[in-house]
Order: structure tokens, then sequence, then C-alpha cells
């Protein structure tokens, strides 16, 4: 375990008593959380709009103002994470995230629902930080795939079933249940991170160097970020993340850069990161294509598609928690590269998706490729942040996670402009071919060995006993 009061890990190993599988829930919870809150909004705009007697580009923001912070921040939070108190972190941000929704929920004007939505995006930053640190330390080494397979699994599906939930939330209750549908899990999780969290260090505040470093870190990805965003309607806008070059240069050539990417190079974990930014951007990219075609080429209903595109979160639900019982028994990196290979077989599959298709002709394609990434998801989280030095753990998970959410924002642009640069006739297997080349080019990014002093460990176990001399 860590001390994050003073950024050194304690000697030993968790004992089977000492396992706290209460925590590993609570990481999941938040996890699913914070992702449904990344999509759940988009399905209300409309009636945001009506409601606050706004335009659509402005009713906008309140998805925007959510990721932009929550992607902008995840580094420089990662540096500030290393060196205050866990348990302090979860309480303060779980409690932020829970005030903002209600503050969003509440909101008179479209200014105080977007200042609400950045604020709850600094705090959900923190969140998706803390969540893989919680799980990893939390228990065993032994059983890290297991544990790290709970949020990595929860996470995704947030984010796919967050439309489908705002709907229906939508249809019944009017837009602002939508914001207030995250507080009763937050405040469980809060009471049960009260009890089960040991202290471990008070809560510091960011220093004046961390504070220039986030401010070049969150133009740069604000910049692309809304380059990528922007582009969903005309590639040109592509243009725009060239602007971002200059913050991010600047950041990594700094005081505050150096010591992310030393410790990426130290342990290797250069090509993981880049595995999870392309099975995200091959995930999220098929997610558009596919309800995009199957409702507006085939004509196929709201409800069938829904239903058809569950296929994927379904077969990934199922899978996860297998993916971590076969890592801790035969090694993260294998059962990693395995799910990564059945993704890629799936996503293959669907790249000649026709007019002649049914729903469920696309939607065994998606589970296949759905149980590849639950296969997948928590071996390779255990193996990133079991690679992490002593210390630096919430370091290294904030650029997972940032690796994970450029993926998410990079897939859907990709395959926009691939499906205009190939046209109506073949827009859609020019975007699903995308999709299917970014996964099978996760798979050797995690099957080959790393380049590094610190090799990857084979299995979560050997990075456990590195880390625990």
């Amino acid at each position: 375990m860590t001390d994050h009061g003073s950024g050194e890990e304690r000697p030993g190993h968790i004992s089977a008593a000492e396992d706290r599988w209460l925590l590993v829930a609570v990481a999941g919870a938040l996890s699913f959380v914070a992702m449904l809150d990344m999509n759940i909004v988009n399905v209300a705009l409309a009636d945001i709009s009506r409601g606050l007697r706004v335009s659509a580009a402005t009713a906008q923001w309140a998805v925007l103002g959510y990721q932009l912070p929550v992607v902008a921040l995840l580094l420089p939070v990662g540096r500030w994470l290393d060196r205050t108190g866990m348990r302090a972190a979860l309480l303060s941000a779980t409690g932020g995230f829970a005030l903002c929704s209600a503050a969003a929920a509440v909101s008179p004007w479209a200014a105080w629902l977007i200042a609400a939505r950045f604020v709850q995006g600094a705090f959900g930053a923190v969140l998706f930080v803390l969540m893989p640190v919680l799980a990893i330390r939390s228990v065993r080494p032994e059983l890290r795939g297991r544990a790290m397979s709970v949020p990595a699994t929860l996470g995704p599906l947030g984010a796919v079933t967050g439309p489908a939930v705002g709907g229906l939330l939508l249809d019944h209750l009017g837009w602002r249940a939508v914001f207030l549908v995250k507080i009763p899990v937050c405040l469980l999780a809060l009471a049960l991170a009260w009890r089960a969290m040991p202290k471990d260090g008070r809560l510091r505040g960011p220093d004046q160097r961390s504070m220039a470093d986030a401010l070049l870190v969150a133009t740069g990805v604000t910049v692309l970020l809304l380059a990528l965003t922007l582009a969903s309607d005309d590639a040109s806008w592509l243009l725009l993340a060239v602007a971002a070059v200059p913050p991010l240069w600047w950041w990594l050539r700094g005081p505050g850069g150096r010591p992310v990417t030393g410790v990426l190079r130290a342990s290797g974990l250069y090509r993981a990161h880049g595995a999870v930014l392309a099975l995200a951007a091959g995930f999220a990219a098929t997610h558009y294509v596919v309800a995009l075609h199957l409702q507006r080429d085939d004509g196929v209903s709201a409800t069938t598609t829904g239903l058809t595109v569950l296929a994927f979160p379904l077969g990934m639900g199922l899978a996860g928690p297998v993916g971590g019982r076969l890592a801790d028994r035969y090694g993260a990196r294998t059962v990693a590269v395995t799910g990564a290979a059945l993704t890629a077989a799936g996503l293959l599959l669907l790249v000649p998706l026709g007019d002649g298709w049914a729903p469920p002709d696309v939607a065994w394609r998606l589970a296949v490729a759905g149980i590849g990434m639950g296969l997948n998801g928590g071996p390779t989280q255990a193996l990133v942040m079991g690679a992490a030095p002593p210390g630096q753990t919430a370091t290294v998970g904030s650029a997972v996670q940032l690796a994970r959410g450029l993926g998410f924002t990079l897939g859907p642009a990709l395959a926009t402009a691939a499906w205009g640069v190939a046209g109506a006739e073949g827009g859609v297997r020019a975007g699903l071919a995308l999709a299917a080349t970014a996964a099978c080019l996760a798979v050797p990014l995690l099957a080959l060995p790393a380049r590094g002093p610190v090799p990857l460990p084979e299995k979560t176990t050997d990075a456990a006993s590195a880390a625990h001399p």
C-alpha cells in the first residue's frame, strides 16, 4: 500500500484479511458514474435548449463543459495525486461531483449549467485517475487482475449505456433527472469510502508549478479535443489540432512533463498506452458508425438499434470478470493480447456491413468484439499499473486514462472523416475498416516486448514483487 502523505510505498504485501473488495466495488461504481456522465447528457440537449431557451450550440456546452476538463486535467491531476492523501482526495472529489450534479439539475439559466459542468469535469478528472489506483491498492498482488477488471469493465459500460439511461429518464422525468440520477451512487460511495478507506495523509493543494503545468496541458488538450469534436461536422477542423502542439511541447520539455515521460519510458509503458488508445478509438468508431448506419441507412428503429449495439457492452460485461481471473492465473499480458485479438476479429467481421444485414447479424459480431474488450480491459490495466514505479501509480494511471479518453474522442472523428472521403456508397465500410485497423494495431503493441530499462511484467504478481522488495 502507498502512503500518499509521504509519496512512498510501505514495504510488505497485503494479506488475505486486508483485501478490501468493498473499495474495489466503490472504484467500479464511481468509474461507471464518471463515464456515464460523458454521454448521458447528449440525449437531453434538445430539451435543455428548449427548457433554458438557448441555442443548440450553447446547450452543447453542457456536454463539452464536462468532457474538456476531464481529459485536459488528467495528467496534472495524476502528478498531484502522487503527493497527496488518496482518502481525502476521493472523499472530496466524490462529494464535489455530487454537489455539481445537484447544481446542474437546478440550473435556472445556461451559464449556471455550463459552470457547474466545468467544475464537475475537474472533479471527474480526479475520480478517473483515482479509480484504478484505488482498485490495485485494495487487494493482494496476486488478485490484481480481478480487481482491475471491475473499474476497467464498468467504466466503458457506463459510456455505452449512458444514452439508453438518459433516454429513459428524459421520457419519464425530464432533463433535470439526467443530472440527479448519479447522486445516490455518489452518496453510497462516500459512505463506504469513509468507513473502509484507511487514512493516508491530508489533502494538499497544488503548488504554482503544478498550476502552470495544468494550464499548459489543459490548453493543448482542450484545443485538440475541440478540433476532434468539430471535425465530426467538417474534417477541415482537424487542422486546428496544430495549435495544440506549442503548449503541449512546452509542457513536455518543462519540469512538469519530464517526470511523466520519464516514468513511461523507464517502465516501458508507451506501447501499452498506444494499445489502450487504439482499442478505445476502434470501439468508439464502431459504436458510432453502426448506430448511424442502422438508423439512417437501414431505417431501423431507435429501440432496435439500441438493443443491437447493446450486444457489445453485454459481451464486455460478461467477459470482464473472466479476463481478470485469467490474468491472475496465466499472466496479464497473455490475456490482454488474446482479448485485443478477439476484439480485432469481431471488428474485422463487421467491415463488410451492408444493407442486407439484419440486426442479429450485426449483434453477434459486436458481441464477439465486446467479449474481446472485456477480456482485455482488466489485464491491460493491471499490466500498466503493476509496472508503475513506487509512489507514481497515479501518474501512470492518469496517462492511461488520457489515452483512453483521446481514443474515445478520436474514433468517431476519424470514422466521420473516412466516411466523408469514401462517399455515400463506401462510407460505412471505410469507417468500420478504420476501426478494425486500430484494433489490429493494438495486438502487436501489447504482444511485443517493451523497450526500456525496466521491462513490462509478464504477470501482475511479477510486477508486485518488483514494487514490494
